[in-house]
C-alpha cells in the first residue's frame, strides 16, 4: 500500500482507485480501510469517473500518529495527499470527517476544487462549553491509553445499547474497533474547535469553492440543524436533504449525486 509523509513526519497510508480528476475521501470517527464496508462501494462507483484517494486518518490502520494532536496536523495530512495527486482535488467528508474536510478547504481554498459534506455532526443547540468538556473527557482517557473504554463510551453515546455493546465486544470485529479508540480524541477535538463560539468559525468563510452540505431525513434529529449551521458560514453553498437516508448513507444513492456535483464543480473552476 502506498504511503505519504505528512509535514510533521507522520506516515499516512492510502490507496488509489480509478482514473480522472482526483477525489479525496475523509472518513468520520472510527472509520478506516481495514474495517469500512461502505466506502469501498462508494469508491467503486466514483472510480468510473474519478481517481479516488481513500486514506487512513492518522492513528488508524496503516497511518501513524504523533502526540500532541492538533486539527492542523490532520489538515496537513490532506495537504500531503493533495500534493500526491498534483496539488488539487475534490473532497468528500463524512460526519466528523466533514468538519475536518471543511477545515482543510478553509486552509487551502485554491487546492480544493469542490467540497461535499455529509452530516457534519454539530448540534447548534449544544454549547461550545459542552463540546469542550466532552473533548476534555476523551483527552484524559487518551492520555491514559484507555482505547477500549473510549470506544465503548462513544458507541453508547451514539445510541448502541448496553446489550448490543456487550455482544459487539464478544465478536471478532471488536479488537479492530477498539484499536482505534484513542483517535476518538481527534474527532472530539475537531468538533470542539468548530464550536469555539456561538456561530460558525469565521475562518470557514475562506472556503470559496462550491460546497454541497447533505443530511438524511432518517438521521439523528440534530443533523439537519447542524447542516444548516455549517452551510450558514459559506458563500458558495448548496443544501440538500436526502430522502430515506440515515447517518449511514447508501453509497448507491450518494455516488451519482457526488459525481454530478464534482463534475459541475470542475466546470466552475476551469
Amino acid at each position: 500500500m502506498p504511503q505519504v509523509t505528512s509535514k510533521d513526519g507522520v506516515t499516512i497510508g492510502y490507496d488509489v482507485t480509478g482514473s480522472g480528476p482526483a477525489v479525496i475521501l475523509v472518513a468520520g470517527a472510527t472509520q478506516y480501510r481495514a474495517v469500512d464496508q461502505v466506502t469501498p462501494i462508494l469508491i467503486a462507483l466514483l472510480a468510473q469517473h474519478f481517481t479516488v484517494i481513500n486514506y487512513d486518518r492518522r492513528g488508524r490502520g496503516e497511518s501513524r500518529d504523533k502526540w500532541p494532536y492538533a486539527v492542523a496536523r490532520e489538515v496537513e495530512d490532506i495537504g500531503a495527499l493533495l500534493d500526491v495527486v498534483g496539488g488539487e482535488a475534490f473532497v468528500f467528508g463524512m460526519s466528523s470527517g466533514a468538519v475536518l474536510a471543511l477545515e482543510a478547504a478553509a486552509a487551502m481554498p485554491r487546492k480544493i476544487k469542490a467540497l461535499a459534506l455529509y452530516e457534519p455532526p454539530i448540534d447548534p443547540d449544544r454549547s461550545g462549553d459542552a463540546y469542550r468538556y466532552e473533548h476534555m473527557q476523551m483527552a484524559v482517557q487518551a492520555a491514559q491509553g484507555r482505547a477500549a473504554e473510549m470506544m465503548s463510551d462513544f458507541l453508547l453515546g451514539v445510541g448502541m445499547s448496553g446489550a448490543e455493546l456487550d455482544g459487539f465486544k464478544q465478536s471478532p470485529a471488536w479488537p479492530a474497533s477498539a484499536a482505534v479508540g484513542l483517535t476518538l480524541e481527534h474527532d472530539y477535538r475537531i468538533l470542539a474547535d468548530a464550536r469555539g463560539s456561538d456561530g460558525p468559525p469565521e475562518r470557514w468563510q475562506n472556503a470559496i469553492m462550491p460546497v454541497l452540505v447533505l443530511d438524511g431525513d432518517k438521521s439523528f434529529p440534530f443533523m439537519a440543524a447542524g447542516a444548516e449551521w455549517v452551510a450558514s458560514a459559506l458563500h458558495n453553498v448548496e443544501r440538500m436533504t436526502l430522502a430515506g437516508q440515515s447517518h449511514e448513507y447508501d453509497p448507491k444513492m450518494l455516488a451519482p449525486l457526488l459525481t454530478v456535483f464534482f463534475q459541475l464543480g470542475s466546470v466552475q473552476v476551469h
